[in-house]
């Protein structure tokens, strides 16, 4: 079978998990490759209903081997509460369906402290961090100041290494931010509380993909996030600290020979934003309150209200051809079935003069948009599992968001239960 990326189109939060469990079941390994505990994927399934942060969300199929790669961030503490949290629920999770490279780097209680005093620092000038230490521990891993998971296996190096870091760490904890610096002995405490109960599953990551792949083995590729928070091609600076784009996805996974045949684009059938930076098609007031309500828009990692508004177009398209997207899911379109018109965002104005261009950061300070309308359904599709069956208002809806996007809709979710879906 043909190895698939399943990434986000827009700002994150775009449904990404819940088509994971969804398809996870055709392929043999999941694999995160980038972003730690700072983004979530909601997945609904026959468990319950689960928030998860780093662990794949192909955890729910049985014969699925779930990874986490080196282009991932990893906080112990964060991590095990959740292998915890799904034990509980009678998920099964063992060293050979939860396998974590050797190669990703840990995230500290220093990073979370310095994320947290960063985001203090700039007060109103804030990028909107979720305060999981995400940004410094990328820093540091850009610095060759990361510690790597392998390490936890080797403890005289492990030691040796994070004494090492923490000097520096501590200079500037107290010399920037007058914070109080961090003892060895606690960090150690802390790495051997929650790391002894991962070694199990740290391994060489490359060599299980190379030897996986020669076997024939099918790989579906995870991401955080959406193309809109990419470092590279994102609203920088309100972005993540990795690459969510599917080309990122070989090498972030520890397997950069690896050909990525399939890219499944998630796109929401509205807008919807948590954090800092430009949002064109925000909505404000009351009609973002209706809309927040009935979608249920609250952060899957942080709880935050999500900020909404309707599709942008612009945004959209920009997204699909950053990902290399070679088909669409569209999710949440049952959300919008209380409008009578259904608003779309087609094009921005800025200065004055239209453009369907996605602009470069700094000049989506002052874009307007542009928006049209279209006839709504005004009625429940919870329960539709054809595309023929839906009414011609949201199909008409989805054709012209294929046809604005230049991207085949091949997906349409109606709620956010696995079955809730139509093929198309």
């Amino acid at each position: 079978m043909a190895n698939c990326a399943v990434v986000g189109v827009n700002w994150g939060d775009e449904g990404k998990g819940r088509m994971i469990d969804l398809l996870a079941e055709e392929y043999d390994i999941v694999v995160r490759y980038q972003g730690g505990s700072n983004a979530g994927h909601t997945v609904v399934n026959k468990y319950g209903k689960f928030a998860l942060n780093l662990i794949p969300s192909g955890i729910f199929h049985e014969k699925t081997v779930n990874v986490l790669g080196n282009g991932t961030v990893i906080d112990l503490e964060h991590l095990v509460g959740e292998i915890r949290m799904l034990r509980e629920k009678g998920i099964r999770i063992t060293p050979e369906n939860l396998k974590i490279s050797e190669r990703a780097i840990i995230v500290f209680p220093f990073h979370k402290m310095q994320d947290e005093l960063e985001e203090n620092r700039l007060a109103d000038a804030k990028y909107g961090s979720t305060k999981r230490g995400i940004a410094p521990v990328y820093s540091d891993k850009f610095q060759k100041k990361g510690i790597q998971m392998g390490e936890l296996l080797l403890p005289d190096v492990f030691k040796k290494h994070l004494e090492s870091v923490l000097e520096w760490k501590n200079l500037y904890l107290k010399g920037v931010y007058g914070a109080e610096p961090y003892s060895l002995d606690e960090m150690l405490a802390w790495a051997e509380k929650y790391g002894s109960e991962l070694k199990n599953h740290i391994c060489d990551v490359s060599e299980y993909l190379y030897e996986a792949t020669k076997a024939g083995k099918s790989i579906m590729f995870e991401a955080q996030l959406g193309a809109l928070r990419d470092i590279e091609f994102g609203i920088y600076p309100y972005t993540s600290s990795s690459s969510p784009v599917a080309a990122y996805a070989p090498i972030g996974s520890g397997a950069p020979w690896i050909k990525v045949d399939r890219v499944l684009g998630v796109v929401k059938a509205f807008s919807t934003c948590v954090g800092e930076g430009p949002f064109v098609a925000e909505w404000f007031g009351e009609k973002a309150e209706k809309l927040r309500e009935v979608a249920g828009e609250y952060g899957a990692a942080t709880g935050r209200p999500r900020r909404v508004g309707p599709i942008d177009i612009p945004a959209t398209r920009y997204g699909v051809r950053m990902q290399g997207a070679t088909e669409i899911a569209i999710t949440k379109i049952d959300c919008l079935s209380y409008m009578e018109e259904i608003p779309v965002c087609r094009a921005y104005r800025i200065g004055g003069v239209e453009t369907e261009k996605f602009p470069f950061t700094p000049l989506m300070e002052d874009a307007k948009p542009v928006i049209m309308t279209m006839p709504g359904w005004c009625t429940d599709i919870s329960k539709v599992r054809k595309y023929e069956d839906l009414p011609k208002e949201a199909r008409d809806y989805i054709e012209y968001i294929e046809s604005a996007v230049q991207c085949p809709v091949t997906y349409v979710s109606v709620g956010p239960e696995r079955d809730d879906i139509i093929v198309r």
